[in-house]
């Protein structure tokens, strides 16, 4: 997986490659459920604890625990566009 893509940009491969990274215990149940709603980088970014029972995760115990991920994904793809923002105007 490209680390330096943003999150925003991920394809559902890259998608199933981040939860198989993150989470294998997990991916039985997320794989088919990520491919079936493709789930892309863009949709990942906005998932919340019911989209995560609806995609199969009844615990909510995992649920928070990818929610605490997805959460420095979201903090990281802002830091990302503040960083362009910023380069833009020293560029001017």
């Amino acid at each position: 997986m490209d680390l330096s893509k943003r999150v925003s940009q991920w394809s559902m491969e890259e998608v199933l490659e981040w939860v198989q990274d993150q989470y294998p215990a997990y991916m039985g149940t997320l794989q088919k459920a990520i491919i079936k709603h493709a789930i892309s980088g863009r949709a990942l970014l906005r998932l919340k604890d019911h989209h995560l029972e609806t995609l199969g995760l009844e615990s909510e115990e995992q649920q928070q625990e990818i929610l605490r991920d997805l959460l420095l994904l979201r903090v990281q793809e802002e830091l990302n566009e503040l960083n362009d923002i910023c380069s833009e105007c020293f560029a001017q």
